[in-house]
């Protein structure tokens, strides 16, 4: 999916987030580009060592061990393959851009960081007795989705659907999205246990993230719109 709309002022903590998060896998030890983990075994061990660092490790978490409640923050920017950090950097630059227009720069950050962890935290409660590492921006950016379809349903977005043969067709976002989130909760219903994708952190991510906008951006929007308006022109 691709949407990009020229802005007054250009998304700056979008292109933020994904430098970051392209920086962390860039000088990781799953990129393939820092010879300081060194190769076979050695870069197998430095691998595990780094997700353990610093990702979600449910029991520990639970446990409120100091290092572990920072972990959803740090885990945010931690991705596991070049498919995974390449699809959520796809999703946050095609959805973060409008959403920090019309959030500001400042409550964007706050937002993502905020849905972000608490969505691998509510991850990290259901699965309680995990020992499976949980890495990813995927939550927070679910987030955004949330709000983007709340602040934007009739947005159009340019959607590839594989039902379609990948013909790239244009749709409002609310159909797009409301998709997404239905695959994502037959995922979730379908997932075996074990190591795979945390389907269940995006689920919440896109509920807080829809539940967030609706109370705190938009009803701010039209309150500012009514202000704006000619006395004889405002709505009750």
């Amino acid at each position: 999916m691709i949407n990009w709309r020229a802005a007054g002022a250009a998304p700056v903590m979008t292109y933020g987030l994904i430098g970051l998060c392209a920086l962390a896998f860039l000088t990781g030890p799953l990129s393939g580009f820092n010879p300081a983990y060194g190769t076979g075994d050695t870069l197998l061990a430095a691998q595990s060592a780094y997700f353990e660092r610093w990702g979600v490790i449910p029991d520990q978490l639970t446990s409120g061990d100091s290092h572990a409640l920072l972990t959803p923050f740090t885990a945010l920017f931690v991705h596991g393959s070049w498919l995974h950090l390449l699809g959520n950097l796809l999703f946050l630059y095609v959805f973060g851009a409008m959403a920090e227009e019309r959030m500001g720069r400042v409550r964007f950050t706050l937002f993502y960081l905020v849905c972000g962890y608490l969505a691998l935290l509510a991850y990290a409660a259901v699965n309680a007795d995990s020992d499976q590492t949980l890495v990813g921006a995927s939550g927070a950016i679910s987030g955004v989705l949330g709000a983007f379809l709340c602040l934007f349903p009739r947005a159009r977005v340019t959607s590839l659907f594989p039902f379609l043969f990948f013909l790239p067709l244009r749709f409002p976002a609310w159909i797009v999205l409301i998709f997404w989130f239905v695959l994502q909760w037959l995922a979730a219903h379908n997932a075996e246990p074990g190591p795979g994708v945390a389907y269940l952190a995006h689920l919440v991510g896109f509920a807080l993230g829809f539940v967030a906008a609706w109370g705190l951006f938009r009803r701010t929007a039209r309150v500012k719109s009514r202000s704006a308006a000619p006395e004889g022109e405002r709505q009750p």
